[in-house]
């Protein structure tokens, strides 16, 4: 017996020197290619105001700042979930629009916005499911509102990896704009088109260690991202998050079985842009429409990536979407 636990012990000491090794080597802050990736272009031009904000209380005392539009009476709730490195400001032209047909509410996922407690970083992986829960219920303003999540990019895949969660059953439908499935799924482009810098090493001495339960170093910065200079330098360069930790780039993207995520989707719409530089739009239909029959696709010819937020054509899309009955 105390031969066996000795050779247990020398193999979880090997292993998690091997997982160290890994993580130590890996280090973030290399030089990142600037000028390739998502083009920034169109948002930094466009001109408009942006909406005001509040703060909205969540279940571990702390709070997010939110946008919230009121539209009119008996129309469902939309909660806008914004993409990777920005917030929710992303949506104030898209907002605007939908509050026409219905009350909507864009928030500031926890680590992101102008001045966030922890930027790039959450509590534990699943933490962003339970605050849009709890956003859900904090501005449901009847018992039977129908509930739309919205989502582009890694919010899209937020909205996914939340319809296989705790909290699926809260989501009447969703829309999904371009979103972020999994690094290895048929759609997504290798490093997201160059947007994504992954720290590989790190990703793998941290699975080592999430194995073994060991999840004290999950804080650790796993992903970079190549935001513009020019976004970085400029007004607003204070609200963009440019790396993230492991527990919240893990937690905001469906699971590894990404499939089962994808088929306890409710009713959904997706768009994506035909020029979109970080996903293959063509390629999201094939991949979802044997997992699910609730989805319809919408692929818009001559739009990129961050651009297929803003288009006329997206809006119009969803709003037929949501008067449907």
């Amino acid at each position: 017996m105390l031969r066996v636990l000795t050779f247990v012990a020398i193999s979880v000491c090997i292993t998690f020197g091997i997982a160290l090794v890994l993580i130590v080597s890996d280090r973030p802050g290399k030089a990142l290619d600037r000028t390739k990736g998502l083009d920034f272009s169109t948002t930094m031009d466009r001109e408009v105001a942006p909406l005001p904000t509040q703060e909205a209380a969540l279940r571990d005392g702390t709070t997010t700042l939110v946008r919230h539009l009121e539209g009119p009476d008996g129309g469902p709730l939309v909660v806008l979930v914004h993409g990777s490195g920005w917030d929710g400001g992303q949506f104030d032209l898209l907002a605007r629009g939908l509050s026409w047909q219905a009350d909507v509410l864009v928030p500031d996922l926890r680590g992101h916005g102008a001045s966030p407690a922890r930027r790039g970083d959450v509590d534990y992986v699943g933490q962003m499911e339970d605050d849009l829960a709890d956003l859900i219920a904090a501005y449901k303003r009847f018992q039977d509102q129908e509930v739309v999540l919205l989502g582009h990019s890694s919010g899209g895949g937020l909205v996914i990896r939340f319809a296989g969660g705790d909290h699926g059953a809260l989501m009447d439908r969703a829309v999904l704009m371009a979103p972020f499935v999994q690094y290895d799924a048929p759609m997504t482009r290798e490093n997201s088109g160059g947007w994504a810098q992954v720290l590989t090493r790190r990703v793998v001495g941290l699975s080592m260690l999430n194995m073994a339960r060991i999840t004290a170093l999950d804080h650790l910065t796993m992903i970079e991202f190549a935001m513009p200079q020019a976004v970085l330098d400029g007004p607003e360069g204070h609200r963009a998050t440019t790396a993230y930790s492991w527990r919240l780039n893990k937690g905001f993207a469906p699971r590894r079985d990404w499939q089962a995520d994808v088929a306890a989707l409710p009713e959904f719409l997706l768009i994506a842009g035909a020029e979109d530089e970080a996903f293959v739009a063509e390629g999201y239909e094939p991949a979802f429409a044997g997992l699910t029959g609730q989805g319809r696709y919408v692929v818009a010819p001559e739009v990129g990536h961050l651009d297929v937020v803003d288009d006329p054509r997206s809006l119009t899309a969803i709003m037929e979407f949501l008067s449907r009955e």
